[in-house]
């Protein structure tokens, strides 16, 4: 809520937090503080100084994305091939450039998009200042200010009204939709607004001081992202990490002692079962296919400020909405106009007319009023009396004396409110009902003239968006700081079943919550800190919890969800802190990003499953070799040739298939169930060439000739399981990548150091290709049921 420092103010916080008290002033309204006070509280530095959270620079995307654990390894393994002279072993420094321009290019199109989101930063702010009224930045407000404060405008600063009274509209701090009257010596916040009413207030806090900014501070600390699909990742690289440099040298010294084997040899060997150890490719894939999940939805408007956030939302099972700005938006719409007495419904319209041109007032009510009654009327209006919450009603008196009188309905209506309230007891459930009277010129009675029903207006497409998630049968809570019935009847007009299963929070401490969590739909009364304690709650009770809210009040509870969402017109705390913001405030972006996550992971398990299969199986035969005293069977450039035809290209083409499903079962055990059979056929090969080879006279070219086969062989086995069912796509896939592997195999065996197939290699691979596919069968259908 608060602008950008100026640059030539430090800001000191002893001064600010008390430890030297600020000399404190009492200005007029009508003149304010003097240049020297001014100047002075420049001088102590007591100004508004910008609270704001801010992006990573670009020099520190560039930095983190290039200097980062995996990067590092491979320049060093790249340097160790440059030394052996075998440039063409550098092949997989590709697949490094890659990865590390894609993770550059979006985090720094997401810290545009970020950047471009403040909505305050730069507005003028009115203050009088040595008997002058001028606008400057919010950043150059000082303690003690005079702001003037006029009907739309917003609170920048905890502020005390000094003259004057006006309404509040606090719902971006509290949920609570009703206006608040506030008069001289009152206390206004930062982030409410002005609806009705001009006072003049004195600034009370500036920058961390201020209302918004302390509940706002949690969002400057990073929480730990809980994705299911990062953690797994994280956990592949952790293991690896811990094992891959002590294998690695004990590998080296292994391979530099066997007898004939040189350096070069040894760091080739050594190089190419690190390389194959790292699952780089899977790093790729994943940040790719997240990319372009967050490219395809930005068509519908939607910001993704995470690269995970896709996945979150895909797996919810709970999801918690605020009502005010999040179903609602935040505004009234006149639903019905009931004329009384002799009044037609063209003589109200003709009045209300009148009314609304006359009327200065801009709170919701008559926001909505005016939006409805929008054909000019021929009846001039020479007196306007304001709404006020004192006297709960606004009065205009005509050319003809005829005053009317536009409020509350008890006060409209007065001796006739107990019966017309009990004839209208459902009606005032649902709506807000506002009556206009009319007192004749020669009467000081007040004729009921027409009774004016509003209702807060539902965001667009919120009803269709409630149907999709009830049918995917993700549970829908309703958590606000506005009173239970009203939300009750919004969630009703929103579609949202079991609303009648709610809750006032006012009274409720935090010790059963795990209980009520779950046992209520609607929650009122709720304080930015039980909103918090309310989805810790539902995550402690094992759900996956997403939280949509747009004030102040809902920062808190968004850091705390799993997946977070947040509108543009909300506050920039609560944007800031979510994970999505829905640009254009439409609410049917949601089922597209639900289905985006769903494909995306369902896809990326599935291309996962061939990456973790090669580190699985690359990590076995490094642990294997360190106890033979034999040549390690592969080189860095005929892993390249394995992995593009049965890893690299496959993946990708999987990844973007079509894929709604549900996500079921455990990421990680999921990916293990389909990776390790094939893992181990790949190892058990590998062996058996490396000791029958010696025995039927093959040479060293010859045996690592028939690994490679054989390696194909059995990952094309693994894509075929992948790739069922097939569809036109998947099944030229299957073809081309064959065809591939062929013809790089026969037309350029020396670039990748291959040998001619001999009869006796021939009948060797046949016998361990018939031999690979009855074992793959038996332990993918043993394991995978195992762990599923």
């Amino acid at each position: 809520m608060i602008g950008k420092k100026s640059n030539h103010f430090k800001i000191n916080t002893k001064i600010i937090r008390g430890e030297n008290m600020p000399i404190r002033y009492n200005p007029s309204y009508k003149y304010g503080l003097t240049k020297e006070q001014v100047d002075e509280r420049y001088h102590d530095n007591l100004v508004n100084y910008d609270t704001s959270i801010p992006t990573k620079t670009i020099k520190e995307i560039i930095t983190s994305n290039i200097f980062n654990l995996f990067n590092i390894l491979n320049f060093v393994l790249a340097f160790l091939i440059a030394l052996t002279g075998s440039y063409k072993n550098l092949l997989f420094l590709g697949v490094v450039f890659c990865n590390t321009i894609i993770g550059i290019i979006q985090e720094i199109r997401a810290k545009k998009e970020i950047d471009k989101l403040s909505i305050i930063a730069n507005n003028k702010v009115h203050v009088i200042r040595y008997g002058k009224k001028i606008d400057i930045n919010i950043d150059e407000i000082v303690l003690d200010d005079i702001l003037e404060l006029n009907s739309g405008d917003q609170v920048i600063t905890d502020s005390i009204i000094i003259n004057g009274e006006c309404e509040i509209d606090e719902s971006f701090i509290t949920g609570e939709t009703v206006s608040i009257y506030k008069q001289e010596k009152d206390m206004i916040r930062s982030g409410s607004f002005i609806v009705s009413g001009k006072v003049y207030a004195k600034c009370e806090h500036i920058g961390s001081d201020n209302y918004t900014a302390k509940i706002s501070e949690e969002a400057k600390y990073k929480k730990k992202n809980n994705s299911v699909l990062m953690n797994s990742l994280n956990t592949i690289i952790k293991y690896i990490s811990i094992i891959i440099i002590p294998i690695g040298l004990i590998l080296f010294f292994n391979q530099l002692n066997i007898p004939h084997n040189t350096v070069n040899q040894a760091i080739i060997n050594t190089v190419a079962a690190i390389l194959g150890m790292i699952p780089e490719g899977l790093i790729l894939l994943t940040s790719t296919v997240l990319t372009v999940s967050i490219i395809r939805l930005s068509k519908y408007k939607v910001l993704v400020k995470d690269l995970y956030a896709v996945e979150s939302l895909a797996r919810i099972d709970t999801i918690c909405l605020d009502k005010t700005g999040t179903i609602t938006e935040g505004k009234m719409e006149v639903t019905k106009v009931i004329p009384m007495s002799s009044f037609s419904k063209n003589n109200v319209n003709d009045i209300m007319g009148a009314i609304c041109t006359a009327s200065s007032d801009n709170n919701p009510t008559m926001i909505a009023l005016k939006n409805k009654f929008t054909k000019p009327s021929k009846n001039n209006i020479i007196k306007f009396t304001p709404f006020s919450s004192k006297l709960k009603y606004s009065s205009f008196q005509f050319e003809n004396n005829d005053t009317y009188y536009l409020g509350a309905l008890e006060i409209i209506a007065k001796n006739d409110y107990k019966k017309i309230e009990k004839s209208l007891s459902k009606d005032l459930e649902k709506y807000r009902i506002i009556a206009l009277g009319k007192q004749d010129n020669n009467s000081k009675k007040i004729k009921l003239v027409a009774l004016i029903y509003l209702q807060d207006k539902l965001r667009k497409n919120i009803s269709e968006t409630i149907s999709y998630l009830k049918k995917q049968k993700i549970d829908i809570k309703v958590i606000s700081g506005d009173n239970v019935k009203t939300i009750m009847g919004v969630a009703k007009r929103a579609g949202i079943e079991n609303y009648d299963k709610y809750i006032d929070m006012s009274s409720i401490n935090n010790e059963n919550l795990d209980d009520i969590c779950n046992k209520y739909t609607i929650f009122g009364r709720v304080n930015p800190e039980q909103k918090r304690e309310l989805i810790k709650a539902l995550k402690r009770t094992n759900h996956y919890v997403a939280m949509t809210g747009d004030g102040v009040n809902d920062v808190l509870s968004l850091k705390e969800a799993d997946c977070s969402i947040a509108i543009p017109s909300g506050s920039d705390a609560a944007k800031y802190i979510s994970k999505l913001v829905l640009l254009d405030s439409d609410f049917k972006s949601i089922p597209k990003v639900i289905d985006e996550g769903r494909r995306t992971i369902n896809n990326i398990e599935k291309s996962a499953t061939l990456f973790l299969c090669k580190t699985s199986y690359a990590t076995i035969l490094a642990i294997l070799f360190i106890f033979l005293n034999t040549n390690y069977p592969f080189m860095p450039i005929q892993f390249t040739l394995t992995s593009v035809a049965t890893i690299g290209i496959p993946s990708f083409v999987l990844a973007l298939q079509p894929n709604k499903n549900k996500l079921q079962g455990n990421f990680f055990k999921n990916v293990l169930s389909k990776s390790l059979p094939t893992a181990f056929l790949v190892v058990l090969n590998v062996i058996s060439i490396t000791f029958i080879g010696p025995h039927f006279n093959l040479s060293s070219n010859e045996i690592t000739t028939l690994c490679v086969l054989m390696n194909a062989y059995t990952g094309f086995l693994l894509l075929y399981y992948l790739s069922i069912p097939f569809n036109n796509l998947k099944r030229i896939l299957f073809i081309s990548m064959i065809i591939f592997f062929i013809l790089q195999f026969i037309l350029l065996k020396d670039l990748y150091s291959l040998s001619f197939i001999t009869i006796t290699m021939l009948i060797i691979s046949i016998m361990l290709s018939l031999l690979t596919l009855i074992l793959f069968k038996i332990l993918t259908s043993l394991l995978y049921k195992e762990l599923k």
